[in-house]
């Protein structure tokens, strides 16, 4: 029996007994739904993964898309794995039944994904950014762009992608260079060249619709003279067919350590006459606007790293409760048979430790997807802007943590399983490869932590801030009635408090410091942060298992809860403790880095 992608069990208990899945079906949006078909939404996504994905990972890891000049060649169980998803309708799961989708709440969404994405990821990597390039359009564009370019990619005839980055301006939009010349029709020319554009050319779908940040002639210089354009693979006829080419070329691929199935290309717009493109909204909103697809890709990031991580501590924990080798230091008996490597401590440690990063972020994940669903569907207005407050706020933690943190979970997972960890025979390896990506893409991890500290912590008279730790001090109080956990309520009542007196240091430090001086702590800043919000949500797990427990459950489900308990235990022994490390560096305005000369390298 090959290794479980996810742990059926543990997301039964994040959607319905952490989070209260379930209650969403008393919203109008979810009315026809009900844990039925929340399950078996997430029965179809396990078989999509394991009857047609799963047999192909290594073969589309081994087989990179190539480019000869003209077409790109990949395999074809790519597409073979593209359409099973848009066929089972998981292309589209949140999307109103109107633009032809399953209308689901994100959290179960989101756990449907992660089969999919266990299972090697590269399908849902080409329909996951169409949907969102889909939901974007369907927010900020006209009536006619959602007939003429979202209903053919929620159909799955088109494909879509985001196309931001520049060969001279790299994360740094304020300096992209591409044009947008408006014609007399309305309609716009767009020429310049992007890089790194994810799924930016196939042959999978009927056409690629590409959302490209350009500069109207004219435009103010920086972030505020961006406008966003839809520009097409392909230009389509008035009848919604496909028409002749647009100047979009395809300038090369590039060969990526993971996610290898997946094409990242250079692309070059408007070679000739300039590419036709469509103005979305209003001219100089473009970030805006991009950033509705940015952020519910970072979500995206944040939740690809958690779950391979936790797919890669699946494939290990697997291991090492079936490998034999070696005896434990207390055998004295040389005959004695070798045990399941499992029984030795250090193998138990890293496990624990997966455990701790790889289910402590599906946690966060899940949590920033059911905070989407209060955004949109909450009952009053007052509850969905606290939800957008809260989901703005942890979005650069979101996004980060799991990305630093999943890849330290396969890291580990590698070296349980030793040197047949190192060698592509077992998928480790890969998992390790394709995480490695998620601190970079949508936003590296110091963009994220300048971003947090920045902005999002002082944003609004600290609204966000403020949202955030009420809900940890919310859990704290619960779990401080509990005997079992009350110490490690203090804990992180402790932590909180250390975290306030940090951020009340940074900040006052930037009104008399170098505020580069300052900002140069800013991703131990992130990391921080992070450890308190995973040891809230590990707190917050450690209250429903210990008060499952108390109900006296079967075996199976015991032995679940005292796991949970013993993560917890982890997370708050092993890792928060760090936090008071991290909180002198940023709190004295550590300069060791910043100091650094680029002379003296």
């Amino acid at each position: 029996m090959p290794a479980p992608l996810m742990s059926d069990r543990d997301l039964e208990f994040m959607l319905y007994e952490l989070f209260d899945t379930e209650a969403l079906t008393q919203r109008a949006q979810y009315a026809d739904h009900n844990r039925e078909t929340f399950d078996a939404t997430l029965g179809t996504a396990k078989t999509v993964a394991e009857k047609v994905l799963l047999p192909f990972r290594q073969k589309a890891d081994n087989e990179q898309p190539t480019f000869d000049g003209e077409k790109v060649h990949m395999i074809p169980d790519i597409k073979v794995g593209v359409d099973a998803i848009i066929e089972s309708g998981l292309a589209t799961p949140t999307a109103s039944y109107e633009t032809g989708g399953m209308q689901l709440p994100y959290i179960v969404a989101n756990a449907a994904t992660s089969y999919l994405v266990a299972a090697g990821g590269v399908a849902t990597g080409y329909t996951g950014l169409t949907t969102a390039n889909a939901n974007l359009i369907e927010a900020h564009g006209s009536q006619e762009q959602i007939e003429k370019w979202v209903h053919p990619m929620r159909a799955g005839r088109f494909a879509g992608t985001m196309a931001m980055t520049e060969p001279g301006a790299g994360s740094g939009l304020a300096d992209l260079t591409t044009t947008a010349v408006k014609q007399a029709d309305g309609s716009f020319r767009v020429s310049g060249s992007k890089i790194f554009i994810s799924g930016g050319d196939h042959e999978l779908n009927e056409n690629i619709v590409h959302l490209v940040l350009a500069r109207v002639k004219g435009a103010p210089k920086g972030v505020k003279g961006i406008s966003l354009f839809i520009v097409p693979k392909f230009l389509v006829n008035d009848d919604g067919s496909v028409g002749e080419r647009n100047e979009v070329a395809l300038a090369g691929l590039f060969h990526k350590m993971g996610g290898r199935a997946q094409t990242s290309t250079a692309l070059s717009f408007g070679e000739q006459d300039g590419a036709v493109g469509y103005l979305v909204g209003e001219e100089n909103k473009g970030l805006m606007y991009m950033f509705h697809m940015m952020n519910e890709a970072r979500i995206m990031v944040g939740s690809s790293a958690a779950v391979t991580g936790v797919a890669g501590y699946q494939y290990s924990l697997d291991y090492a409760k079936e490998r034999p080798q070696g005896r434990l230091l207390s055998e004295k008996d040389p005959h004695a048979p070798p045990v399941n490597i499992i029984e030795h401590p250090d193998i138990r440690r890293m496990l624990l430790a997966q455990k701790a990063y790889a289910e402590g972020a599906l946690a966060l994940c899940l949590y920033g997807s059911y905070l989407v669903d209060d955004e949109k569907t909450a009952a009053t207005e007052e509850e969905r802007q606290a939800a957008h407050t809260l989901l703005d706020f942890l979005t650069p933690i979101i996004k980060t943590w799991p990305s630093e943190y999943g890849p330290k979970a396969n890291y580990f997972a590698i070296q349980v399983l030793g040197g047949h960890g190192y060698i592509n025979e077992h998928p480790v390896e890969m998992f390790y490869r394709d995480n490695r990506l998620n601190p970079i893409h949508e936003g590296t991890t110091g963009i994220q932590s300048m971003d947090l500290l920045g902005r999002k912590v002082p944003m609004n008279g600290f609204a966000g801030y403020t949202a955030c730790l009420n809900e940890i001090e919310k859990t704290i109080a619960l779990a401080a009635s509990r005997d079992n956990l009350s110490a490690y309520a203090t804990q992180l009542a402790d932590a909180v408090i250390l975290l306030k007196s940090t951020t009340e240091a940074v900040l006052g430090a930037t009104q008399s410091q170098n505020i580069d001086a300052v900002f140069s702590n800013s991703v131990q800043y992130l990391e921080m942060f992070g450890h308190v919000v995973i040891a809230w949500l590990w707190l917050k797990q450690a209250c429903v298992a210990d008060l499952a427990l108390e109900q006296q459950p079967h075996e199976a489900d015991e032995q679940f809860y005292r796991g949970k308990l013993q993560a917890m235990q982890y997370f708050f022994r092993i890792e928060l403790p760090e936090i008071r490390h991290w909180a002198k560096i940023i709190g004295e305005v550590d300069t060791t880095s910043y100091d650094m000369q680029a002379a003296w390298f």
